[in-house]
């Protein structure tokens, strides 16, 4: 019997919004009281497991942030026709 690796496999395959929602169904069902203890304990463990799943892709999220802020860092130039680039004064003849 494999459940444990089945629902670690699965939890591996979910997006960042599919894990939150589930994560927030766990957490109502645990606050719901209804299940007994053994149900409690799993539903636990795969909200750890959630979570931790979850820091791992926002870590990874913010990286990638990082590193496209430091690639940009330098190269951006403001547009000669941009009204902004002089703060907003007009020339007048």
């Amino acid at each position: 019997m494999t459940p444990k690796k089945s629902s670690k496999n699965e939890s591996d395959a979910l997006s960042f919004d599919e894990r939150l929602q589930r994560l927030e169904e766990i957490v109502g069902a645990l606050e719901e009281g209804g299940l007994g203890l053994e149900s409690s304990i799993e539903r636990y463990r795969e909200g750890v497991e959630l979570l931790g799943g979850c820091r791992e892709l926002l870590e990874g999220y913010r990286r990638q942030v990082e590193e496209l802020g430091q690639q940009v860092e330098g190269e951006v130039t403001p547009y000669a026709g941009d009204p902004d680039v002089d703060g907003g004064a007009t020339e007048e003849a």
